[in-house]
């Protein structure tokens, strides 16, 4: 039975991921050359991107983030004293 959608692509090249973040590709490059960004290998000599390892990246940088995370908000934390 045929159906009208598009395959999903399980791999994205730079410009394509980096559409798929909402970031622009020389942000993607910058990450990748400081090794900050997501995961990415070469294939066929071309920097591609796994899209389940995209999200999987999202997901721990929401985590990572204070103001999506309430058990990493410093707003959780009681006051500290001086000595």
């Amino acid at each position: 039975m045929p159906t009208d959608r598009a395959p999903v692509a399980a791999f994205l090249n730079v410009k394509k991921a980096a559409r798929y973040l909402g970031i622009s590709e020389n942000t993607l490059y910058v990450w990748r050359h400081r090794r900050l960004g997501p995961p990415s290998f070469r294939m066929g000599g071309r920097v591609m991107y796994r899209v389940s390892t995209l999200d999987e990246w999202v997901e721990q940088q929401e985590a990572a983030d204070s103001r999506s995370n309430l058990l990493l908000s410093p707003l959780q934390c009681k006051p500290q004293r001086r000595s």
